[in-house]
């Protein structure tokens, strides 16, 4: 495949990803996200690769779908290609993902930033569903993703009225990690990568599905998962190691066996 919608490298552990349709503000068409979803399954089975990082251009992360690709669609249509189904296979991707997000976020690009586990985000970066104003609503796991962000009234509150969301309010609502400076949110967000990228991998996954998992599972379930998760990183050799090395008062080198 002609990988003409996104940019792609690999520096130290971190896989970067980069959406390039800057003529359209890094709208999200079926070619861009399908590219994108093959690229991080890539990076999640490359083991020279420990942390996943997306990111758009100065002036957007992803100003939404592309609505001329959905003007004249039908229920049937859609049925038929079942388009989201990439979208879904976003949530099966086991490494930590962290967006980088500057400029716009809107719509479809909300939703894709809303997929990473992580965001890093510029102090003019705006976020929002305008999708009501189209007629429609968020189709690629907006509704969901955001209630469980902000709570049930919130999310009705921005995804109704279809207002901007300011990158303050974003970090108030838990949506945002960290604020930065413009210029600082790639820099920024390598740095925290590659600080991830250092810790034991096989524990950063695991930790990262029984953390995900806990919006679904009830407190009960949650903590079997938790424990099950425990118990397998015992069965790598970075659990010696890092506890070899917390005795001997030295830092670990984690493998990732």
């Amino acid at each position: 495949m002609n990988k003409s919608c996104i940019r792609t490298s690999v520096e130290d552990d971190i896989g970067i990803i980069q959406l390039f349709r800057p003529h359209v503000a890094n709208a999200l068409n079926r070619s861009m996200v399908l590219e994108v979803v093959e690229q991080m399954e890539a990076f999640d089975q490359d083991k020279n690769v420990r942390v996943i990082v997306l990111k758009g251009n100065e002036k957007a992360f992803a100003a939404g779908a592309d609505i001329e690709e959905m003007l004249h669609e039908t229920a049937l249509s859609f049925e038929l290609q079942d388009p989201f189904r990439d979208w879904d296979r976003l949530l099966r991707i086991k490494k930590p993902i962290i967006a980088a997000v500057e400029g716009f976020a809107l719509g479809g690009g909300f939703e894709l930033a809303l997929h990473c586990d992580l965001i890093i985000a510029s102090e003019q970066a705006q976020f929002g569903f305008p999708e009501i104003k189209l007629g429609v609503l968020p189709g690629a796991g907006g509704t969901q993703l955001l209630t469980r962000a902000m709570g049930t009234r919130k999310a009705l509150e921005w995804i109704w009225l279809g207002e901007f969301m300011s990158v303050k309010e974003a970090h108030t609502f838990g949506i945002v990690n960290r604020i930065v400076a413009p210029e600082l949110v790639v820099e920024e967000t390598i740095k925290l990568a590659k600080k991830i990228a250092k810790q034991a991998p096989i524990a950063v996954r695991l930790i990262k599905e029984a953390v995900i998992a806990a919006e679904d599972l009830s407190l009960q379930d949650g903590m079997k998962l938790e424990r099950k998760n425990f118990y397998l990183a015992f069965d790598s050799a970075d659990q010696k190691e890092g506890m070899r090395a917390f005795l001997e008062k030295r830092t670990p080198s984690f493998k990732g066996g």
